[in-house]
C-alpha cells in the first residue's frame, strides 16, 4: 500500500506535534484536516526516530488495532520517550530529529523447513520479517535490509534480537513476512 504525498505529510505532521505536545506538556490532540479514508482506517506502523544519521528511538505495532493516524501518533510518542534502548528524548534534540514512518502491510506465514529455504524465500529490501517462538518475539522492517544487505546476516541478527541465537532453528518457530510503505520528513539536520 503506497499512501499519497498529503497522507504522508499529515501522518509525519501528527507524529512531530506529537513529541512536540509531549515535551512542552500540551495535551491537545492533533487536529487533522485530511479527509482520506485511510487514515481512519487500521493500520500497523512503526516510527523511526534519528538524529545525525543514528538511531534514536523507534517503536511500532506489528497488528492493526486502531487507526493508522492514532498508530503513528502513539507510536511517535512511545519511540521519543519509551523506547528502552534510549533516554527520554530532550527538547534540544528536536532541532535535529529526522522522522520515519512505516505503514505496514497485513503479515502473512512463511513455511520454511529450514533456515536456507527461508533465505531463499526472502525478497531483500522488500520483505520485512517476524520470527517468533514462544513468548520470544522480534522483527526487522524492510528498511533494515540497507544496514544488512545479506539475507543470512539479516536472518541472523534478528533472530539474535529475539535471544533465540543465530544458529537456532526449530519446528515451532513461526516465521511472518510484511511489506511497508516507508517515508520520513527531509526537514532535519542529519
Amino acid at each position: 500500500m503506497a499512501l499519497d504525498t498529503d497522507a504522508r505529510a499529515t501522518l509525519l505532521r501528527a507524529a512531530r506535534q506529537s513529541i512536540e505536545r509531549t515535551l512542552t506538556g500540551n495535551r491537545l490532540s492533533f487536529e487533522n484536516d485530511n479527509s482520506d479514508a485511510v487514515l481512519h482506517e487500521k493500520h500497523a506502523s512503526f516510527v523511526t526516530l534519528k538524529r545525525h544519521g543514528a538511531l534514536r528511538g523507534c517503536i511500532g505495532t506489528l497488528e492493526a488495532t486502531r487507526p493508522l493516524l492514532q498508530d503513528v501518533i502513539h507510536n511517535a510518542r512511545a519511540a521519543a520517550f519509551q523506547d528502552p534502548r534510549f533516554p527520554a528524548l530532550t527538547q534540544p534534540e528536536l532541532a535535529g530529529l529526522h522522522i520515519e514512518i512505516s505503514v505496514l502491510s497485513t503479515a502473512v506465514p512463511i513455511t520454511a523447513r529450514n533456515r536456507a529455504e527461508l533465505l531463499q524465500l526472502l525478497q531483500p529490501g522488500e520483505d520485512g520479517l517476524i520470527v517468533q517462538e514462544g513468548a520470544r518475539r522480534a522483527t526487522f522492517l524492510p528498511s533494515v535490509w540497507e544496514t544488512l544487505p545479506d539475507a543470512g546476516d539479516f536472518f541472523d541478527q534478528l533472530m539474535q534480537k529475539a535471544g533465540l541465537g543465530a544458529a537456532y532453528w526449530s519446528a515451532s518457530l513461526q516465521l511472518f513476512r510484511y511489506q511497508a510503505d516507508n517515508f520520513g520528513d527531509d526537514d532535519a539536520l542529519s
